[in-house]
């Protein structure tokens, strides 16, 4: 008889959106229960500078958002508290630790070695090295002379 009357307080067209609201409740409990496992000291320790701030503004956000679905339960229109300000503000800095995230992901220039990969691609034909300037030289010199003979045998 109490499951009865317990099925009666509320419309059965919302019963699906219910259970799929107890289902989310039930997976954020979960990873809060996580979260709350260990201490905080503990836990920001073992964390760089970046992912410590993605750590506070995730807790940030996600206690806002409780507090937003807590106003409206109580039948407060939460578009005009301050906590929708707090959640813009909020999404900025996360935007912002996103833009960070992204730059250090982004390839980095090796300016030694653009350089060095621009040097070797260009051709230099005075080379600094006396054996290979000798040899370019020698090689200049013999071709001009074949071209020159043929020249003189044909005339």
């Amino acid at each position: 008889m109490a499951a009865d009357s317990r099925t009666e307080d509320y419309p059965h067209e919302i019963d699906d959106q219910l259970t799929g609201f107890d289902s989310s409740v039930s997976s954020v409990k979960s990873m809060l229960d996580k979260l709350m496992s260990m201490p905080r000291n503990e836990l920001l320790q073992k964390l760089d500078p970046l992912d410590q701030a993605k750590l506070d503004l995730m807790s940030a956000y996600t206690l806002n958002s409780l507090f937003w679905m807590y106003l409206v339960t109580q039948g407060v229109n939460p578009r005009e508290h301050g906590i929708k300000q707090e959640l813009e503000r909020i999404r900025t800095y996360m935007n912002k630790v996103k833009e960070i995230t992204d730059k250090r992901k982004a390839g980095r220039l090796d300016k030694g070695a653009a350089a060095r990969f621009v040097r070797n691609a260009l051709y230099e034909p005075n080379e600094k090295d006396p054996r290979k300037k000798a040899a370019v030289k020698k090689a200049a010199d013999t071709t001009p002379d074949t071209t020159q003979s043929k020249r003189s045998k044909q005339s």
